[in-house]
């Protein structure tokens, strides 16, 4: 069963080590700090890392984000890591779970960019009887196409787009979740929708849950022209 879930992004730049000393994105980053905390408060018996990968499967769970792509420049010695090389939304999850102390039990979940939401539901329920007590980690973006600059440039949709996937999140309104185009998503490069829809599954299948989950937005925002969007989700239960 879910007992918490946090969705949070996964650009690069939360990695201080591509950052340096630099304070890069500090609301974004206290923000995904504050909500894996408050995830992990709930004592999960083991958290579960969704997020898309280049097939859908599971993945070693000593696995770490690789870096060396995103820095070339940088020394390989400050990159190197000692897991199996992650995706960057998996190694983001759980670059978030270490750098918030959880050493307990994980799942990696990856998911293929073109799973349709179906396969992303199922993915859900699965998760959710993975264990008594689970802990959900939602990892992608919005929609990359949110301005000239953006990685995809400008595209008129992808803030309606944006504005819709926050308000279904805001509300709890997991049938909107559920219900998002795919390829509406990858036209916009909306990496995180499959993860989105893995949570919606995994909370509407819950034995438990009495109506809408409570949720709580900590950032939404697009600064470079990607939206990022962090939010915890708490199902409620009944007596």
């Amino acid at each position: 069963m879910i007992v918490a879930a946090a969705l949070c992004p996964c650009p690069p730049l939360l990695a201080a080590e591509l950052t340096g000393q630099a304070d890069i994105l500090p609301e974004l980053r206290a923000a995904c700090a504050t909500a894996v905390a408050r995830m992990l408060a709930a004592g999960p018996d083991v958290v579960a890392v969704a997020g898309l990968a280049e097939t859908t499967g599971t993945w070693d769970p000593a696995g770490e984000l690789s870096l060396a792509s995103y820095a070339p420049t940088l020394r390989a010695a400050a990159l190197r890591t000692t897991g199996p090389p992650l995706p960057l939304a998996l190694g983001i999850g759980a670059l978030l779970l270490d750098n918030a102390g959880y050493a307990g039990s994980r799942i990696l979940r990856g998911i293929d960019a073109a799973e349709p939401a179906a396969g992303c539901l199922a993915l859900g329920r699965e998760i959710a009887a993975s264990a008594s007590r689970v802990a959900l980690l939602a990892v992608g973006d919005g929609s990359a196409r949110r301005s000239a600059s953006a990685p995809g440039y400008l595209d008129e949709r992808a803030a309606p787009f944006d504005e819709a996937a926050e308000r279904a999140v805001r509300d709890g309104d997991l049938a909107a979740l559920a219900s998002f185009d795919p390829a509406l998503a990858t036209d916009l490069l909306a990496a995180g929708r499959p993860a989105w829809q893995v949570l919606a599954g995994a909370l509407l299948t819950s034995p438990r849950a009495a109506g809408r989950p409570h949720t709580e937005i900590l950032y939404s925002d697009a600064p470079l022209g990607v939206t990022y969007l962090v939010a915890t989700v708490v199902p409620r239960t009944g007596g």
